[in-house]
C-alpha cells in the first residue's frame, strides 16, 4: 500500500534544496517513503489541520520505487539507523565539551574583567 497521506502519523517536510522527505512519526513504515504497511495497527485518519502551515497545493512527485525487490529494504534502513545511533551519543558528547568550555572561558573571563578595566 502507498504512503498514507491522510494517517495523523505520516509527515512530509520540504527542505531548501528541494528535496523531500515522507515518514511515519511512528517509524512503522520500514519501506518509507514508498509504502505503509498493509495492516498497520496505528493508522488513523487525520480529522483536522487546525493550525498548520500548508505549502503549495502541488506537492513534487514521490521518488521512483527501486527496481530491485530483492534487496531488504527494512534490512538496509535498521542498519543505516544503527550506524547513525551509534554515532549520535559520541557527538553528543562532544557538542556538551564545546559547550562546557565555552562555559569555563566566559566564568574565566568574568572574574578578571575589574581587574582589566582599572588597568
Amino acid at each position: 500500500m502507498a504512503m498514507r497521506e491522510e494517517c495523523k502519523h505520516f509527515q512530509s517536510r520540504t527542505y531548501p534544496s528541494g528535496e523531500v522527505a515522507r515518514f511515519c512519526v511512528l517509524d512503522l513504515a520500514p519501506e518509507a517513503p514508498w509504502r505503509c504497511p498493509d495492516d498497520c495497527p496505528r493508522y488513523e485518519r487525520r480529522l483536522a489541520d487546525a493550525g498548520w502551515d500548508h505549502g503549495p497545493l502541488v506537492e513534487p512527485p514521490v521518488e521512483v520505487e527501486p527496481d530491485e525487490p530483492d534487496e531488504d529494504v527494512a534490512g538496509i534502513l535498521d542498519a543505516a539507523e544503527d550506524i547513525v545511533n551509534d554515532a549520535a551519543p559520541q557527538a553528543l558528547d562532544e557538542a556538551r565539551e564545546r559547550e562546557h568550555e565555552a562555559e569555563r572561558r566566559e566564568r574565566s573571563e568574568g572574574r578578571f574583567r575589574w581587574f582589566r578595566r582599572r588597568g
